[in-house]
């Protein structure tokens, strides 16, 4: 079984990590356990309401080695950049910068492992590269380089126009 992507389906962010953790796998959720509950905390820090937010993963199939992973198991990443429209990608990573890098977005650009930059991926999507947060919550100058980079989508998310 697929690990599912969780959150608003045509949410404004769409945060992307590589592959799922065992927590993840046995429930079949993105982002469920630690990582989730880090993120949650950071969220209510940033003033970011949770249901602007999805959550989904390159891999999807619960394979020890995703790098082995089948095309069609990340080929569904772009349908779901497609259906949720995000106004913003959250890459977790530099395998999941690698992954999003090869997708075939129409009119995208390749993006830079430039931790906490706000890029442009397409006219209408941006994007924010950020440490793994699976990797970064145990060791404490991995944790303070993630939250660094990541607190730049509260300003991001300030600068939004309200509805």
């Amino acid at each position: 079984m697929p690990v599912l992507g969780s959150g608003h389906p045509q949410a404004d962010i769409m945060m992307l990590k590589h592959a799922p953790t065992a927590s993840e796998i046995e429930e079949g959720v993105a982002f469920y356990g630690r990582a989730g509950n880090a993120l949650m905390k950071s969220f209510k820090r940033l003033g970011i309401d949770p249901l602007v937010v999805y959550g989904t993963l390159c891999v999807k199939c619960p394979i020890a080695d995703p790098g082995l992973a089948a095309d069609e198991c990340i080929a569904r990443l772009l349908e779901e950049i497609a259906i949720v429209q995000p106004k913003i990608v959250v890459v977790m990573g530099e395998p999941a910068l690698n992954v999003l890098n090869l997708q075939n977005i129409p009119l995208s650009r390749p993006l830079e492992p430039k931790q906490g930059e706000v890029q442009a991926l397409t006219a209408t999507i941006d994007a924010l590269y950020v440490p793994d947060i699976d990797d970064s919550l145990d060791e404490e100058g991995a944790k303070q380089r993630f939250w660094r980079a990541f607190r730049m989508l509260g300003d991001w998310y300030d600068e939004l126009p309200p509805y």
